[in-house]
């Protein structure tokens, strides 16, 4: 498995050459690194050619997917709209923000003020996951426990068991690759 540098600054690039491989590069991203599957045959040249390319599309997807998501004021915006889609407009929030020193929560809302933050790390994963985290910190605005109320208003939102899913099984992959480096840190 050979690591090479990636094409933005910091980025490690895994990769991995499959004998069962024919055709078909895949790449995604794996606990903090770019993992791009090419076949076993593939020169070195066509390597080279291949993450290069593989790892700009991958790159291309997130900006996109993180300007989908917008900044504070979209995010503002859609913590508005989930409000009154699942929870009859009674979460009103003071501001809702992204980010970046928040590497053990998803999210968090202070009720006193009525401002909720969400992680940045939320930008590259799917919508639903990210609105889910907007309900569930909306809900924190009407029920600051996590008690039966607060899990049934969260309920509310159509998709939230599987976003639920998708956050533990990132949350899972975290923690394996933190604790194989010797670095874990436990996810709230």
């Amino acid at each position: 498995m050979p690591l090479a540098d990636g094409a933005a600054d910091g980025d490690v690039v895994e990769v991995r050459r499959s004998p069962r491989r024919r055709r078909t590069v895949t790449a995604y991203r794996e606990m903090g690194r770019t993992v791009v599957l090419i076949p076993a045959a593939f020169s070195p040249a066509e390597e080279r050619r291949w993450v290069a390319q593989m790892v700009a599309k991958l790159q291309t997807r997130e900006e996109r997917r993180r300007r989908a998501l917008g900044g504070d004021d979209a995010l503002m915006a859609r913590a508005r709209e989930l409000s009154a889609a699942h929870l009859d407009g009674a979460a009103e929030p003071a501001s809702v923000r992204w980010v970046d020193n928040q590497h053990r929560r998803w999210g968090s809302c202070t009720p006193a003020d009525r401002s909720i933050r969400l992680s940045s790390r939320l930008q590259s994963m799917p919508e639903y996951v990210v609105d889910y985290v907007l309900i569930h910190e909306l809900v924190h605005l009407l029920e600051p426990g996590h008690d039966e109320r607060f899990w049934a208003l969260v309920a509310r939102y159509p998709r939230a068991e599987r976003a639920r899913g998708f956050l533990e099984g990132v949350e899972l992959a975290n923690t394996a690759g933190e604790a194989a480096a010797g670095e874990l840190d436990p996810v709230d």
